[in-house]
């Protein structure tokens, strides 16, 4: 693999990461709401515009959720990480819109098929179990199947780099034994037969009534095989890469307080403590 920054094993933990990761697991599902930006139609007076839906959090990178139904391989837990993730279809439009955002600016539609991005993203979950909100203002970077070709690519060397700088090493003795393609492997694998069998649905967004690869794409397909070719052409996971954390606790009227938690560049965080 290519090495995270030399200092990465210096980082501490995120002051953040445990209460975020306690109120989170008290939520039936995990969702949170995913804002992007998209370029304006013609004519606004703006150049971007917002866009949002909800995704499920599917835990922080290079720390995967036990499943006991999973039979990928796994790495070795080399690594801890404070990035929040999620599973998207590259069909979607908010993948398209990670590139499009990004310092690169990809525009065609070949540039988005690979890994990259690093477009502008807020993500905001509402823990009604706590009384709290967690806001996270970052960075997202997108990881495909060609994370570890032999020949990287511009967006597998960004993705490797600015992730990379964020990952704490925690057994460097096995550091060589770790892979981007296993994790990745292994976060297709954490999904059920159901949502692996999403990325082999219709494709998002198109009309019912045109046209499609009906033998390889069905609606409720389900997939059980790791590497099932067209689910895994399709298949991305998306690290998001934090800036600013902000927790609002309004759980006691009396005490409600906001956090607001900005990484200072460095490894370590400034965390301020305000009115909500």
């Amino acid at each position: 693999m290519s090495h995270s920054s030399p200092t990465a094993s210096a980082l501490p933990q995120a002051p953040w990461k445990q209460l975020f990761r306690e109120h989170v697991s008290k939520m039936k599902t995990p969702h949170f709401v995913l804002s992007t930006l998209a370029p304006a139609p013609t004519g606004s007076p703006t150049s971007y515009v917002p866009r949002a839906r909800y995704c499920i959090f599917r835990g922080f990178w290079t720390e995967l959720p036990e499943n006991k139904h999973n039979d990928a391989p796994k790495n070795p837990r080399v690594y801890e990480s404070d990035l929040p993730t999620f599973t998207t279809d590259v069909r979607m439009e908010k993948v398209g819109q990670i590139f499009n955002t990004s310092p690169g600016h990809a525009e065609s539609s070949e540039q988005m098929q690979g890994s990259g991005g690093g477009g502008p993203v807020e993500a905001v979950w509402w823990v009604e179990e706590t009384g709290s909100q967690w806001r996270f203002k970052g960075r997202a970077f997108v990881v495909s199947n060609e994370i570890e070709h032999t020949e990287e690519s511009s967006g597998v060397r960004t993705v490797k780099s600015e992730v990379g700088k964020r990952m704490r090493i925690v057994d460097e003795a096995r550091s060589a034994e770790w892979s981007w393609a296993r994790e990745l492997t292994a976060n297709f694998g954490n999904q059920s037969p159901a949502i692996k069998g999403s990325f082999r649905a219709p494709p998002p967004g198109q009309q019912v009534q045109k046209p499609y690869d009906t033998q390889e794409l069905k609606p409720a397909a389900t997939v059980s095989d790791l590497e099932d070719s067209v689910a895994r052409e399709n298949f991305r996971l998306v690290i998001i890469v934090p800036d600013s954390v902000e927790q609002t606790d309004v759980s006691n009227p009396e005490t409600a307080r906001r956090y607001r938690h900005t990484f200072d560049g460095n490894g370590g965080w400034k965390t301020e403590e305000l009115w909500p």
